[in-house]
């Protein structure tokens, strides 16, 4: 049991002696038990900051081929090829005959995301209504962070299409080019 106890006030000597008079005691258990019923009903009802992640759709891991090669109309597919030096180099259609040839940008509002909204709307234009389709090529010289930059631009755009695929050799000579290849 918790209490709390008082001292009677005379603490000095001298002077007449008197029968020492107990102070008076208070009991603090239903302090106590009120206080940890407060605690434990607060811990309860608090919500806790959830994380925030993005769902990214993943093949299924027994009907991987490796020689299978989905077919993406060139007029309705932008590629990023994500470099060194927190830079991008996107081309639209495909890289042997390109509708508009490889381009170099940073991401960010004036960077990337500007391509992305020019192209989401002059995309359903030229293929007859059909969406945007985005392929996102990362590099060996590209950061992690890179990566998740550019799937936030998806998000923030509204990109319904996107996909992550393995660079080529054509593509990593085009980083090279533009020297976004580096260390």
């Amino acid at each position: 049991m918790a209490e709390l106890n008082q001292d009677s006030g005379k603490g000095g000597k001298g002077g007449k002696v008197r029968a020492k008079k107990n102070g008076g005691k208070v009991d603090l258990t239903a302090m106590v038990d009120l206080a940890f019923l407060l605690i434990t009903f607060f811990m309860l009802t608090t919500s806790l900051n959830k994380p925030q992640a993005m769902d990214v759709a993943m093949p299924d891991k027994n009907k991987i081929d490796a020689n299978d090669n989905l077919e993406i109309a060139d007029n309705r597919s932008i590629t990023l090829l994500l470099g060194s030096d927190n830079k991008i180099s996107w081309y639209y259609g495909q890289l042997q005959n390109p509708i508009y040839p490889p381009t170099t940008v940073e991401y960010g509002k004036e960077g990337i995301r500007q391509v992305l909204l020019k192209m989401q709307k002059e995309v359903p234009a030229r293929a007859g209504g059909k969406d945007l389709i985005v392929v996102i090529r990362p590099s060996e010289k590209s950061v992690q962070r890179n990566l998740v930059d550019i799937l936030d631009e998806m998000k923030i755009v509204d990109i319904k299409r996107y996909m992550i695929s393995k660079i080529n050799s054509d593509e990593i000579e085009v980083l090279k080019r533009d020297g976004l290849f580096n260390d």
